[in-house]
């Protein structure tokens, strides 16, 4: 990292921690040995004289330096944090602001802070002491604490920094050649830069697979604990064994024994504290090793993506232009203010924003702004204004396209409505605005009667709605009368990674983007209305049907568990549904994985992604649901569940688990199981499947032999082993299918065993149904 690297890193850590020490200071004027307080002031005062130091500015370190040996003075008792003691450390404030807005080789005289440090040594060695204080050049205002960030980064600070005197370090030149190498280009192909993102991606998950393991290493220590009592009671035992032999008949046979059994056990218990004190050192080391990965996953793929991303800015450079000319035409006067032109835009959005933004321009220079007659009649400058911005909040990017023009005729609009059949007279009139408004995104549909260069095809804003549905997002419309009309594009930061609601339908997750849901509800069944043959529920004032996802995907028969139902609404406007689902599996934010582009457009599936711990899902292509729903509402019906059914679906399945290192073997037997109505769970090796089976009940256990961590015929030994387990029924289904290996398997304790070589979907059935019966009593 360059110099000048380091200098915007410390100008941004001068002002994130002026500002805690600002608030915390103003906190112990209420609570002046408030320990949280203390601790944040001190730690920030700590941090500042790291970064200082770090950049070479002696004045920092000094300043920091003293604030933090007051913070720690407080912190045991020694100073008293008075109001004339605050103060003092509020000049210390603005100085590390002056500090911080010092640029080039200006900075804050080192008399000054001497002047500083000596007023605070005294106050803490209790001296009277008053100092005049010299007025700062550049005030502090409450302006610099509302300083937009561009930098979120912190210099690195070590929590055991010496504490002696500061050297003094001149700041590095940088030259204008390393300025220009600094902003240097370059061009990279797309191809590349997708296939990097893609990479880092996996990384990402990949590296998330760490935490679970560490987690069932600590389940391995808890073993091993467990066994080294065993082992201590053992000894104990042999030990009173020993000591109950009798003395006067010398040592026996017995005894004798006992004795090397014993050197036996101190030699075992002595490796076994070893084994322990290692494994727990390593899993030290690992779980360091896990944050490090998991930090230089995430490190690497936010940069991978910033690669991606382009200013708001490279997609507006034709605008003014555009608008000039199109108002010209028209005889208006138009002004285009853009806001947020530094805003970063995926890179595959912003190629596809400059059609639809054209579009939402010319219609408010068209449809929008009045013809300055009118704008002074109404008591508007001549001059009308269009704002275009960008911004990002709660992780989306909204831009928006607003005018201050008469906004829409609203009277206009339902007679265009009528006119065009797209509604009756008696219904057009009982339309609320919102709902007047989705009409101007019909295809086809325009307000006025003739063509122009600019307008009166209808093929504006439908377009510019397409093109959002695209990248998975929505587009909303408002107005005022005579105020003007807003169009606001609610969008996704980028293509590749989408934040999603997972949901459960028929035992498998699904991540439904969360640009399309309006909200998750749990209703309860009674709730549900039948009205001239279709299903209903009330949901803010409006009635809206509602359908399972199984009817959507084609995926099983719904059966509700309880008298609740897991509902998703999806779409706006009037076309607004309810979606029943099995589970809510929580939101997570995933890596868009698109599908082979050989499979063609597949139905109600939009692409592929991976969970944290690797496990497959679907993302659900919420626009084919809503036509899907659309049909559906008008012939389907919410899976009703009569009482005896609800009495069948509450009596419990057999429960099955799968463990197989291999994800082909493992889905086939799953899917298999699952189709004939088994309950099943799936662990990827057989340490998964011993904690799977110690921490729940299974009425078989089907597993491979080969396998990381713990092989197959451990996992039966250790099952056959257990009290709580070991009548359970285990299956092993192996690619060895010779004679000895099938006998391993057997003494080992396993009730059957099956070869992958030559086992088909009716033989892995009836071993099963052999071992345990049907998936229901």
């Amino acid at each position: 990292m360059s110099g000048a690297s380091l200098v915007d890193l410390f100008r941004e850590e001068a002002r994130t921690q002026a500002q805690i020490l600002s608030d915390g200071l103003l906190a112990l004027e209420r609570a002046p040995r408030d320990p949280v307080t203390l601790e944040a002031c001190m730690r920030a005062a700590h941090s500042l004289k790291g970064a200082a130091r770090i950049v070479g500015i002696p004045v920092g370190v000094s300043l920091a330096h003293v604030m933090e040996d007051c913070f720690v003075g407080a912190q045991q008792g020694r100073v008293n944090v008075d109001a004339a003691m605050i103060d003092v450390l509020l000049a210390g404030v603005d100085l590390i602001v002056r500090i911080g807005q010092a640029s080039g080789d200006e900075t804050v005289p080192q008399a000054e802070v001497d002047t500083f440090v000596d007023e605070l040594n005294g106050r803490m060695n209790g001296d009277a002491f008053e100092v005049d204080r010299p007025s700062s050049e550049t005030p502090v205002t409450d302006a610099f604490f509302g300083l937009s960030k561009e930098l979120t980064l912190a210099a690195p600070v070590s929590e055991d920094m010496p504490r002696g005197p500061e050297p003094e370090r001149p700041l590095p030149a940088w030259s204008p050649a390393e300025q220009r190498e600094s902003t240097r280009m370059l061009r990279v192909r797309t191809d590349t830069l997708d296939r990097l993102l893609s990479h880092s991606g996996e990384s990402l998950v990949e590296s998330r697979w760490l935490k679970p393991f560490a987690q069932s290493m600590l389940r391995v220590k808890r073993i091993q604990r467990d066994a080294s009592r065993a082992l201590d009671f053992l000894h104990e035992s042999l030990t009173e064994s020993s000591r109950s032999s009798n003395p006067e008949s010398g040592m026996t046979p017995t005894a004798a024994l006992d004795v090397r059994t014993l050197a036996a056990l101190d030699e075992i218990r002595r490796l076994n504290a070893e084994a322990q004190r290692q494994l727990g050192e390593r899993l030290v080391e690992l779980e360091n090793y896990d944050r490090r990965a998991t930090h230089l996953s995430q490190q690497l793929y936010d940069e991978a993506l910033e690669c991606r991303m382009r200013p708001f800015v490279d997609a507006t450079g034709g605008f003014a232009r555009m608008v000039r000319d199109v108002a010209r035409s028209l005889d208006k006067q138009v002004r285009l203010v853009i806001a947020g032109e530094t805003t970063e835009v995926d890179r595959d959005i912003l190629d596809m924003l400059e059609a639809p933004l054209g579009h939402l321009l010319r219609n408010a220079v068209d449809h929008g702004i009045e013809a300055p007659s009118i704008r002074q009649a109404l008591g508007k400058p001549p001059e009308g204004t269009i704002t275009l911005e960008a911004r990002h909040s709660a992780g989306s990017l909204f831009i928006s396209v607003s005018d201050d023009g008469g906004g829409v005729d609203l009277a206009a609009l339902r007679r265009a409505i009528v006119q065009k059949r797209l509604s009756s007279e008696t219904t057009a009139a009982r339309l609320s605005e919102a709902e007047l408004l989705e009409f101007l995104f019909l295809p086809g549909f325009s307000m006025r009667d003739t063509v122009t260069d600019v307008s009166g095809r209808g093929v504006g804003l439908d377009a510019v709605h397409d093109v959002v549905r695209q990248v998975r997002g929505s587009l909303r419309v408002t107005q005022e009368a005579l105020a003007g009309t807003r169009f606001l594009m609610q969008l996704p930061l980028t293509l590749s990674v989408i934040r999603s609601l997972i949901v459960e339908i028929d035992g498998e997750p699904y991540g439904l983007p969360l640009a399309h849901v309006v909200r998750t509800l749990v209703l309860p069944r009674a709730s549900i209305e039948l009205l001239e043959g279709h299903q209903h529920f009330e949901f803010e004032g409006r009635r809206l049907g509602i359908v399972t996802a199984h009817q959507i995907l084609r995926a099983g028969t719904f059966n509700a568990a309880g008298n609740a139902l897991n509902v998703v609404v999806i779409g706006q406007g009037a076309a607004t549904y309810g979606v029943v689902v099995d589970r809510f599996l929580g939101e997570r934010m995933l890596v868009v994985q698109p599908l082979d582009k050989r499979l063609g457009k597949v139905p109600n599936i939009a692409a592929g992604a991976l969970m944290e711990n690797g496990d497959p899902l679907l993302i659900a292509d919420l626009d084919d649901w809503l036509r899907a729903v659309e049909k559906l509402v008008v012939d389907g019906e919410l899976g009703r569940v009569s009482q005896g059914t609800a009495q069948a679906a509450a009596v419990p399945k057999k429960r099955v688990l799968v463990v197989d290192d291999s994800l082909t073997v493992r889905e086939l037997e799953r899917k298999l199981l699952a189709s004939r109505g088994y309950d099943v769970t799936i662990a990827v090796d057989g340490m998964d499947g011993w904690n799977a089976v110690r921490s729940d009940r299974f009425d078989l256990v089907i597993t491979d032999i080969d396998m990381p961590r713990l092989d197959g015929i451990e996992l039966v030994a250790l099952i056959r082993r257990d009290p709580q387990l070991r009548d359970t029924p285990v299956m092993i289904v192996s690619y060895k299918d010779r004679a000895e290996d099938r006998q391993r398997g057997l003494d080992a304790g396993a009730d059957y065993y099956l070869a992958k070589g030559s086992f088909h979907d009716q033989t892995l059935l009836d071993a099963v149904r052999d071992l345990i019966g049907e998936a229901q009593p």
